[in-house]
């Protein structure tokens, strides 16, 4: 009889070592998920976006997106508010508008190209009013996480760049 709860206890005293080591790693692992992302852009797995025009694709993860949303607010909320455009209104960054831009913005690798080298809506000049992205402030996979995130929100997010909020 002992010797059974003896090892009753010491099964028990290792059950709640695991669950202590593991509890941490699990909460940082969610940490990592961005609610907005998991809801609203309705991303769970891994999902294809189109990574050109192409119409080749690549997976991002729910990582990656959530990765994405954090650059977008650290970065281009000021400016880019629920996806409208503060300094320019006419444009958002709503699918239709990335779609109808010259040349289109509808791919991740066409939105990295913008965002490295910010031209206007129409192609014609350099815009002024995005700010450049180097290398030197966001990696390539930096950049393709904030790309990803901005287009799967033109394709998702409810009143994600839209003109007006109806009821």
């Amino acid at each position: 009889m002992l010797v059974s709860n003896i090892l009753v206890r010491f099964l028990l005293g290792i059950l709640v070592t695991l669950w202590l080591i593991l509890f941490p790693v699990q909460s940082v692992l969610a940490a990592n998920l961005d609610s907005y992302v998991v809801r609203y852009l309705q991303v769970k797995e891994p999902i294809d976006l189109q990574l050109n025009e192409q119409g080749e694709t690549r997976k991002f993860s729910v990582e990656d997106l959530s990765a994405g949303k954090r650059l977008f607010e650290d970065s281009c909320l000021n400016c880019h508010v629920g996806g409208s455009t503060i300094p320019n209104p006419i444009v958002s960054l709503s699918l239709k508008d990335l779609e109808g831009a010259t040349p289109p913005r509808d791919n991740v690798n066409a939105l990295v190209a913008f965002l490295r080298e910010p031209m206007t809506y129409d192609g014609t000049e350099e815009s002024y009013w995005c700010r450049q992205v180097p290398e030197s402030w966001m990696s390539q996979k930096e950049i393709e996480n904030l790309a990803a995130f901005v287009l799967r929100a033109a394709q998702k997010a409810p009143g994600w760049g839209v003109d007006t909020f109806e009821n």
